[in-house]
């Protein structure tokens, strides 16, 4: 079917994204995965070419395109040229932390922050997971108090994405001075940059999307400045879920874009690879299951092309989110899985594309919220 998403701009902006990761990042990309870093320059990179936070005003240094559709055409990218820990790491930085700002900062935040987020200068990461609270972010307990015109920061995060790499962190923490589960107004938001106290634990050994490095984070009775207040106290997490359906539909359009990539791939694999004197394409079982994954593939895309559309006008609610991030990334596991079948052994080797990507596309049903939660945010509008 023929998707009518994208027009003249976004393919010229595709054009810029596909040299992108042709020049700065296909050459040193397996070196990266081998050391679970990417170096700083590659963000830098990023930056001259204007590919780091499009949405941010031009009176912050941005590009001042909220349209998307152009981050739809960078994971799409980073799906072809099967860098896709790139892709995550970005995202991180763009889906989750500038929102944020954007929404919520002050001018002062948004004038200290902003341009260097959008140059490459300042990588950033989002530290809301702990050892013990994970989806359910009530039960954080990484805690900041008042202290002398500012706060007074300590505790733990873990599964950090940039969080080796990155120079500050979005931290939601606990502010109401109480312990247990905690209410809708017990948590605030904050920038919290790399000082004293501030530490980050060895790198975690991931299955996959490995040049994205991930840690633990320790917070030692950090000092935090008031201006790196974002929004007011106590609404950390009203904030945090205003900001979910960019999280969600980041992660819906990204495992569209893997499914599409690894399906194209498969296919021309199973033409070129013989079998009992026929290509693998031949066998009527090949045929049935690539059939099957073409549908899906197509299905996905219209309906994520459909969340980003409902996104651009403003009408995706975080519903709508969670069922594109449950359906996309739940197709993603699945494609990936028979497309790595119909490889055979190969298809576990990782220098093919087929087998990062499976092992990519099982962080995507984890990340940002499980299908166990997505499917319990849907059911409970349902049954309301």
């Amino acid at each position: 079917m023929e998707r009518r998403l994208f027009d003249e701009d976004h393919e010229l902006f595709r054009d810029l994204a596909r040299e992108f990761n042709s020049r700065e990042v296909a050459p040193g990309y397996a070196q990266w995965d081998a050391e679970h870093l990417m170096p700083r320059q590659l963000w830098k990179a990023a930056g001259e070419q204007g590919l780091l936070g499009l949405a941010v005003p031009e009176d912050f240094g941005g590009a001042g395109m909220p349209d998307y559709r152009y981050r739809a055409v960078m994971d799409e990218e980073f799906a072809r040229a099967n860098h896709l820990a790139v892709g995550l790491a970005f995202h991180l930085h763009d889906d989750m932390v500038l929102p944020h700002l954007l929404a919520y900062g002050s001018d002062d935040l948004k004038e200290r922050w902003l341009p260097g987020m959008v140059s490459g200068d300042t990588v950033t990461s989002v530290a809301w997971t702990e050892p013990g609270a994970g989806s359910d972010l009530r039960g954080i307990r990484t805690k900041a108090v008042r202290d002398d015109g500012g706060w007074r920061l300590s505790g733990q995060k873990t599964f950090i994405g940039n969080g080796i790499s990155g120079d500050a962190s979005l931290v939601l923490a606990r502010t109401d001075g109480g312990t247990g589960r905690g209410a809708k107004d017990s948590f605030s938001m904050f920038m919290v940059e790399k000082t004293e106290g501030y530490k980050t634990g060895g790198q975690l050994d991931k299955m996959g999307l490995k040049a994205s490095d991930t840690a633990e984070l320790f917070f030692d009775d950090v000092r935090i400045p008031e201006g790196n207040l974002v929004g007011e106290v106590g609404r950390g997490l009203e904030y945090a879920a205003g900001q979910l359906p960019q999280g969600r539909l980041a992660i819906a359009v990204a495992s569209s874009a893997v499914a599409r990539q690894i399906y194209e791939a498969t296919v021309e694999y199973t033409k070129n690879r013989n079998a009992f004197g026929a290509r693998i394409a031949d066998f009527q079982n090949s045929r049935f299951v690539l059939a099957d994954i073409e549908t899906e593939v197509e299905v996905t895309e219209a309906y994520v092309d459909s969340a980003i559309g409902a996104f651009n006008e403003g009408r995706l609610d975080a519903v709508s989110a969670a069922k594109a991030k449950l359906w996309a990334s739940e197709r993603a596991k699945s494609i990936t899985d028979r497309c790595l079948q119909l490889h055979g052994g190969y298809g576990y080797i990782m220098e093919y594309p087929v087998a990062q990507a499976f092992l990519a596309a099982r962080l995507l049903t984890i990340f940002g919220g499980t299908s166990e939660i997505m499917r319990e945010v849907i059911g409970r509008r349902i049954t309301a």
